[in-house]
């Protein structure tokens, strides 16, 4: 199926985005990386996205979306938005929001993470638990927000998320135009509800056609990846992973759909590969990795590119 082309996953809009989005977000760490290039036995490009006050690439995608949702008058002082989140993405939602004078309602599960549940609330989000993994909180949320609760805003669904996150991919490329990173030939980009792996298979289409653009998940939590390869929205009945940043049963079907012609492999990861992946990364860059980050290089262990250069994306730091 061939790629559908919209307005905001075009290059000029992710372009403009990227001049909009908090500066906190944007210019992160970009390097090749002489450890992770000797075991891979290719030039390994990483990308740092954990060095900004929310700790996770998930700041850029909802700049965009709560900016344009302000704008346009949909969220306001007094029109709340309301997400469900594992933990990142509630955080940025909660930092954009706190900066528009919008109010923002979180909903997660009873056994997030301790620590995005506290920094969510430090950021202003009232959150509110809900069930027992992040699929029970999103369905809380649809309903809170249809019973006049909010404006409901869906990683993965909303294109603008997408277009957000699509901008750290046009900051590889253009480092690459610079001189001062090698053409990347395979990236590698761990997927939850697919929202980044949208927006990078969106700019790379355009700015580096050649490059092969692979999704990961764990085997536990394989709705996307199952859904890609079926061309249809196939849920799974658990979200059976430690890597709660990934861990979703339930596939988005506008996700899914922006996924045709945007990606070239999808991969699924045991849960040792993906510990593994984590301790290297932790090792080798010296930052905290937190374990949806590790799918990145995960990915590329387990595909064992013949590719001129690599991209690992480390999405995130909290552990």
């Amino acid at each position: 199926m061939t790629m559908e082309r919209i307005p905001e996953l075009e290059p000029g809009a992710i372009r403009a985005a990227h001049a909009a989005i908090h500066p906190a977000f944007t210019g992160t760490p970009q390097y090749v990386h002489d450890g992770l290039s000797a075991r891979l036995g290719i030039p390994v490009i990483v990308k740092v996205e954990t060095l900004n006050p929310i700790r996770s690439f998930k700041g850029r995608g909802t700049w965009v979306g709560i900016s344009a949702l302000a704008d346009e008058g949909t969220i306001g002082p007094d029109r709340p938005v309301v997400c469900a989140s594992a933990g990142n993405f509630g955080q940025g939602v909660a930092f954009a929001a706190r900066e528009r004078g919008v109010p923002a309602i979180v909903f997660c599960s009873t056994r997030a993470n301790r620590l995005k549940v506290a920094r969510m609330r430090a950021l202003g989000a009232e959150v509110i638990e809900k069930g027992e993994d992040f699929d029970d909180a999103r369905a809380a949320s649809e309903a809170h927000a249809a019973a006049g609760g909010g404006w409901l805003l869906v990683d993965g669904e909303d294109a603008r998320i997408s277009t957000g996150a699509a901008t750290l991919a046009l900051e590889l490329t253009d480092a690459v135009a610079a001189g001062s990173l090698p053409v990347a030939t395979i990236v590698s980009v761990p997927v939850g509800n697919g929202a980044l792996l949208t927006g990078v298979g969106s700019w790379l289409r355009d700015a580096l056609p050649d490059c092969r653009i692979i999704g990961v998940q764990a085997e536990g939590a394989a709705a996307m990846t199952n859904s890609w390869r079926a061309g249809r929205p196939i849920d799974t009945e658990s979200a059976d992973t430690y890597a709660d940043g990934i861990a979703s049963r339930v596939a988005i079907p506008r996700a899914v759909a922006l996924k045709h012609g945007r990606v070239d492999d999808m991969l699924t990861l045991s849960e040792d590969d993906l510990r593994s992946a984590q301790t290297t990364l932790t090792e080798e860059l010296g930052i905290v990795v937190e374990g949806a980050a590790a799918a990145s290089w995960a990915g590329l262990l387990a595909a064992r590119p013949q590719a001129e250069a690599a991209v690992v994306i480390v999405t995130g730091s909290n552990v």
